[in-house]
Parts: C-alpha cells; sequence; structure tokens
C-alpha cells in the first residue's frame, strides 16, 4: 500500500480549517472541507450532471434580481471546520474576480444537483449545515427517467432547519427567493444526433 501524498495529512491535530482550502494547490479542483475532513470528488462527473448544472446557470443567472449573484461551484466558509462547495449559489455580493468563497450571511439561495457520490451528502449533511448557518434557500435536484426533479426547501428560523416548500416536476415557480420560473425539462437538453457522412 503506497503511502499518503504529505499534503493531504492535515497541519494541525484538529484537522483543516477553512482558511487552509486557498493553500492547497496540489488538491484537486472541487475539494470540500466537511467537519474538518477533505472530501474529493472521486468520480468523473456525469454529462446529465453537467448539462444541469449549466442550465440552472443560465437560468438563474437571467432570473437573479440586481444585487445578487449566481455563480457555480464556488465554496461558502460555513464555520472554521467546514466549506462546502454547492452546485450554484445565489449570493447578495459585490463581484470580486479574485473571491473564493462566500460567507453563509450573502448566499440567499444553494443549489446541489445530486450525483451517485454526493446524494448522502447533498439529502443529509448539508441539509443540516447550510440550515444552521442560515442559509435560506435550498434546493436539491435529483435525476428522474432523465428529467430534472426539485425538491424545495424553505428555513424555518424558529428552528434552525428546513422545511419542505415543494416538489416541481416540469416548471418551478416560486416567489421566494426572488421571482423564479423555471422549465425545469428545458434544463437538460438531449443533443441531436448528427449523421456522420460517408
Amino acid at each position: 500500500m503506497s503511502e499518503l501524498p504529505e499534503w493531504m495529512y492535515p497541519p494541525r491535530e484538529e484537522g483543516w480549517i477553512a482558511d487552509d482550502l486557498d493553500h492547497l494547490p496540489q488538491a484537486p479542483r472541487h475539494t470540500e472541507l466537511i467537519d474538518g475532513a477533505l472530501v474529493f470528488r472521486m468520480s468523473p462527473q456525469r454529462s446529465w450532471h453537467s448539462r444541469a448544472v449549466t442550465g440552472l446557470t443560465a437560468a438563474l443567472e437571467d432570473l437573479v434580481p440586481d444585487g445578487v449573484l449566481a455563480e457555480r461551484e464556488m465554496t461558502i466558509k460555513l464555520d472554521r471546520r467546514n466549506r462546502p462547495e454547492p452546485d450554484l449559489v445565489a449570493a447578495e455580493a459585490e463581484y470580486d474576480p479574485d473571491r473564493t468563497w462566500y460567507a453563509p450571511s450573502d448566499v440567499v439561495l444553494v443549489v446541489e444537483v445530486v450525483s451517485p457520490e454526493s446524494a448522502d451528502r447533498d439529502r443529509n449533511v448539508k441539509v443540516r449545515k447550510y440550515a444552521e448557518a442560515g442559509i435560506p434557500h435550498y434546493w436539491v435536484i435529483e435525476e428522474k427517467n432523465g428529467l430534472p426533479v426539485a425538491h424545495v426547501f424553505e428555513l424555518e428560523t424558529c428552528t434552525a432547519s428546513y422545511v419542505s416548500a415543494g416538489i416541481f416536476r416540469g416548471r418551478l415557480k416560486r416567489p421566494v427567493p426572488f421571482p423564479v420560473d423555471i422549465d425545469l425539462d428545458a434544463l437538460v437538453p438531449v443533443p441531436k444526433r448528427t449523421k456522420r457522412a460517408d
């Protein structure tokens, strides 16, 4: 069994902290920090997941009001030991080309598109962590028969937990966190087949 590279060992007994991610050039893209442990995306990204994230990014960029940014794959520094990287974030913040993370107080919406390797984190771990950090809206996008299904949650501030605001198929229409009207079925277009010239 081969040894781990030196950079994979945490620099302190308590493990990694959120600021460490900005100083780990050796870490693979999309490295997250969950409870002081580095989490790597180990499986290749599926085409469906990539298309869903791209479609949602374009849709949200068209919908967000002035002063709100829609960005994909940006970390959120929830606390000292947690810095997850959701698929999409809508945040009330000024554009900064050098930004590598958002504070939870900036974030109005987090979207996770579920993939097989992230399913437990997206459905269980991150639900709790985003709610405890006070992020008001959370969407979990699942694939059913090749089409997106949106599970939409709102923060119940008295309990600091999410409650379901609905499961949406075909169309996602909501008044919050800003007016939303998304044709879910159009998010993941299937490419047309082209005939090869013989």
